[in-house]
């Protein structure tokens, strides 16, 4: 009998699960969400890690403020007991009601824990709503781009993905079109010229140019590929098992999120006072080969 069960139990395992969407569950993903991808300093990762969650927590407290009601109320409070002279236990029940009082959540909640990806010079950082983390990213590189000054030692260049999935066709379709239509329903009468930025990392299984090709096919109709002076950019990270993705504008001009680059351009005057135009250096000068060939060119 124990026999005849097994192979039932086995199929039972191995059924696929399927999202209201229809697209397949695959196996568990230990990194998800929406979040930031962060190239740094190897042998690093740790400090890379603590610097994170210090910048990222500064400027999110700027965009998203920690609602801070009740604490001023509770402080005056505590205030007006003692000038009142209230009696001990009047004193004891307020103590213990200010104890219990619901407490704000600490912002690194909000700038959630790293996930551990094993792999050198890389980790990714999840973000929990409302923190956007294009607009987190965004709002760093421009900040940097200003002042010339990097608030980092270990932290090069950062990739924000406003979703997570599997690395397979159907989960990236699914969240491809889910990232898109938010994108291009805030811009009904206008048709971007687009660039899909595709990185690939320790992933052999879906080919480059198969991977492009799909997610060009999830943009809607009307809009058209530019390579070279694209307006918008799909931002295509995978990762393993993994893949994020974003919409972004400016990448180009951002010096494609990286840090480093922006302030060496600041300092050397390579960036346009009128448009903060990142210019390209010539092609004699020296470069970091992994920033000027992360793009990938479709068609």
């Amino acid at each position: 009998m124990a026999d005849s069960k097994r192979p039932n139990q086995s199929n039972e395992k191995r059924k696929k699960k399927y999202r209201s969407d229809g697209t397949p569950i695959w196996a568990k993903r230990y990194i998800d969400g929406p979040g930031i991808w962060v190239s740094c300093v190897k042998g690093k990762e740790r400090q890379t890690v603590a610097e994170c969650y210090d910048l990222f927590d500064s400027v999110a407290s700027e965009i998203w403020p920690v609602d801070d009601i009740g604490y001023g109320e509770a402080d005056s409070e505590s205030g007006n007991d003692e000038d009142n002279d209230f009696s001990i236990e009047d004193q004891i029940a307020n103590e213990v009601s200010a104890m219990q009082r619901p407490k704000a959540e600490p912002r690194f909640g909000r700038v959630q824990v790293n996930c551990q990806t094993n792999t050198p010079c890389v980790v990714f950082i999840s973000c929990k709503p409302p923190i956007d983390p294009v607009k987190l990213v965004v709002r760093l590189v421009k900040d940097v781009e200003a002042t010339g000054v990097v608030r980092s030692r270990c932290i090069y260049r950062m990739v924000p993905v406003s979703g997570s999935c599997g690395a397979n066709l159907p989960e990236i379709e699914a969240l491809c079109r889910t990232i898109l239509e938010p994108f291009f329903s805030q811009h009904p009468d206008k048709k971007f010229k687009y660039k899909v930025e595709l990185r690939l990392r320790n992933h052999s299984v879906i080919s480059r140019p198969v991977l492009i090709n799909h997610i060009a096919q999830c943009v809607p109709e009307g809009h058209t590929v530019e390579l070279t002076n694209p307006e918008m950019f799909i931002l295509v990270e995978v990762f393993k098992s993994v893949c994020g993705i974003s919409v972004v504008e400016d990448y180009y001009a951002l010096q494609k999120f990286n840090m480093t680059e922006i302030a060496n351009a600041k300092k050397s005057g390579d960036m346009s006072t009128e448009r903060q135009v990142f210019h390209p250096k010539e092609p004699g000068s020296k470069g970091k080969p992994s920033d000027q060939s992360l793009g990938h060119h479709l068609g």
